[in-house]
C-alpha cells in the first residue's frame, strides 16, 4: 500500500469536486499507520540498544514500552536526559517526532525536593516535571505513595458501585446474579492494572 499517485474528490451533497492528488497522510482509521508508527518506533529502540549501554539498570531494562507510550526509567536526570537523547536522535532519522506538549518526567525519591532543581531538555524544549500521572491505570506519584493509588481505584470502584448500586439493592435478582453483576462490573474497575 502507497500513497504515491493517488487522487482524490470531495462531494458536498450533489456537486463534486475536480480530481486532486493525496500528498501526504493516510485515511482516518486504516491500519496501515499504526503499524507503520510501530515498526518505526521498533526500529528506533532496537538501533537505541544497540548504540547505548546504559539501557539497564540492575539488571532491568530502563526502556517501557506500550503502543505510543514511551517510558524512559533512569537511575540518575543525567542518565535520563542521555537515553531520552539517543531515543530522540534516533527516532528522528526516520521521521518521528517527540511531541514536548506531551512529554513529562516524574523524579521518585524519598527525599521531598529531588530533582526539583533539574530541568530535562531536548532541542529547545522544555518537559514538563510531574508530581504524578496515570501510567496502565495506575498512579505513579514522586514519592511512590500507596495511599495516593489505593485513594485513586477507591473512588474508582465507589462510583462504579453506585451506578450499579439499583441492581444490586433489587429484591428482583438473585443473590447469585447480584455477585456475578459485582465481578463482572465492580471489581475489575478496582483492579484494573493493579499488577503493574
Amino acid at each position: 500500500m502507497s500513497l504515491t499517485e493517488t487522487y482524490s474528490r470531495v462531494r458536498v451533497g450533489k456537486n463534486v469536486s475536480d480530481w486532486f492528488p493525496i500528498r501526504n497522510g493516510l485515511k482516518q482509521g486504516d491500519a496501515l499507520p499504526p503499524m507503520l508508527f510501530n515498526f518505526g518506533l521498533e526500529y528506533a529502540i532496537r538501533r537505541v540498544q544497540v548504540n547505548q549501554d546504559g539501557l539497564t539498570l540492575n539488571g532491568t531494562l530502563q526502556l517501557l514500552v506500550n503502543a505510543d507510550d514511551v517510558n524512559i526509567l533512569g537511575g540518575s536526570i543525567h542518565n535520563l536526559k542521555e537515553n531520552a537523547e539517543a531515543l530522540v536522535a534516533a527516532t528522528s532519522e526516520i521521521g518521528l517526532k517527540v511531541s514536548a506538549d506531551e512529554t513529562k518526567y516524574l523524579a521518585m525519591s524519598r527525599y521531598q525536593n529531588a530533582g526539583r532543581i533539574h530541568s530535562v531538555k531536548n532541542d529547545n524544549s522544555t518537559f514538563e516535571r510531574v508530581e504524578s500521572f496515570k501510567y496502565l491505570g495506575t498512579t505513579l506519584t514522586n514519592q511512590n505513595s500507596l495511599p495516593e493509588e489505593n485513594k485513586s481505584r477507591l473512588r474508582s470502584g465507589n462510583a462504579c458501585y453506585h451506578s450499579v448500586q439499583n441492581l444490586l439493592s433489587s429484591s428482583l435478582l438473585y443473590k447469585n446474579l447480584k455477585i456475578k453483576i459485582y465481578r463482572t462490573i465492580t471489581l475489575p474497575v478496582v483492579l484494573y492494572g493493579c499488577e503493574t
